[in-house]
């Protein structure tokens, strides 16, 4: 394959796309060339173009002018390599942009994985440096593949967040209300706390009322909420706001209804990301604040050594995805005309949350 096919996203307006082809420029020295075989698109995706400004997610694969390449969980493989500790036909999994292929730079190699090397990318949170070899891997990671790009991500993220709240005692909260729950992040934070025993905290869900029947399917919530009836929760207890839809006005309603009982308030992502952000003056209860997981990962790589919090939400995140693989229905999406829609249809929250997207250029 002798041109790369790239989807470039408008940063200003994120429904405004091109498909770019090009030559495949010559590699250098230690690098590799990837054909990207398959990206689980989901909400995460948006959000990492909703917030790709203000953390750097468009600096991963820079796109020209005003465009850029939104990045996404996915698999691919070595087609060709100038790097003598990367085989041809390593099949790798990591952090990719919506394309055919992609140059990478390894750099401290390891047997079960490397970091990008890039001058460009060193600045950047190093989380998403890292790619995966998965040929030591065990072979239940292997038949998880789908699973691993369209959950993995979003359930260590979850777990992260759970880890969070445990870390922080959860802020003296009794119960903690999940906005977007039925986003993918949103139900495995869901999970871990109501089936962790030990914690007896209640979970509250808020989601649209189209998604409630799925929420319900999942068993993760202890009470579910339909947008605009947020007064069903109970609001004389000590509470922790944990947010995946970046829905200002929503966070205020819910800031003003707990008042000095909203001891923890947190924004994650961005599902309804053309909702208002401002959340109103002066509000009730805690200061709102941004949550940024990998802040979070490098205070517990210090505590407990490098990657182990990734080990731990990486099982956590398994045991999630095989106990919720039967609502979930995986779909294939391939071709840029048709990646270009369904994000255009991801955008516009057309896309059911049990539906798994695919996609592949």
């Amino acid at each position: 394959m002798s041109t790369l096919t790239e989807l470039w996203v408008e940063r200003s307006n994120l429904r405004q796309t091109q498909i770019v082809e090009a030559e495949r420029a010559p590699l250098k020295e230690g690098q590799i060339r990837v054909a990207i075989d398959k990206m689980g698109l989901t909400a995460n995706n948006v959000s990492y173009a909703v917030s790709g400004e203000m953390i750097g997610y468009w600096k991963y694969f820079p796109a020209e002018g005003g465009w850029g390449k939104v990045p996404g969980w996915a698999m691919g493989d070595v087609v060709e390599t100038r790097c003598d500790a990367i085989g041809l036909g390593e099949r790798l999994y990591g952090f990719f942009p919506m394309a055919s292929q992609v140059v990478l730079e390894p750099g401290h190699v390891a047997d079960d994985f490397f970091m990008d090397g890039a001058a460009h990318r060193a600045p950047l949170p190093a989380l998403y440096n890292q790619y995966r070899r998965t040929k030591g891997e065990p072979e239940f990671l292997h038949a998880l593949e789908d699973e691993r790009c369209l959950l993995f991500p979003l359930f260590i993220t979850s777990f992260v967040l759970y880890d969070y709240l445990i870390d922080n005692d959860f802020f003296g909260a009794q119960q903690v209300i999940i906005g977007s729950v039925s986003s993918k992040t949103g139900f495995g934070l869901a999970h871990l706390l109501k089936h962790d025993s030990g914690l007896n905290k209640a979970v509250i869900g808020l989601t649209s009322p189209s998604n409630m029947d799925f929420v319900e399917s999942l068993d993760c919530c202890d009470q579910i909420v339909a947008y605009g009836q947020e007064d069903a929760i109970d609001q004389s207890v000590p509470s922790a706001w944990v947010d995946m839809s970046g829905d200002g006005p929503l966070t205020g309603r819910l800031h003003h209804l707990l008042g000095d009982n909203m001891v923890e308030s947190c924004i994650v992502g961005a599902t309804h990301w053309e909702a208002e952000r401002g959340r109103g003056p002066d509000l009730p209860g805690v200061k709102p604040s941004f949550f940024f997981a990998p802040a979070h990962i490098a205070k517990r790589d210090a505590q407990w050594g490098a990657g182990e919090i990734w080990r731990r939400g990486s099982e956590a995140g398994a045991r999630i995805a095989q106990e919720v693989a039967g609502q979930l229905a995986v779909e294939r999406i391939c071709g840029a005309e048709d990646v270009a829609d369904i994000w255009r249809a991801m955008l516009d929250n057309a896309v059911a949350p049990s539906r798994g997207i695919m996609i592949s250029m």
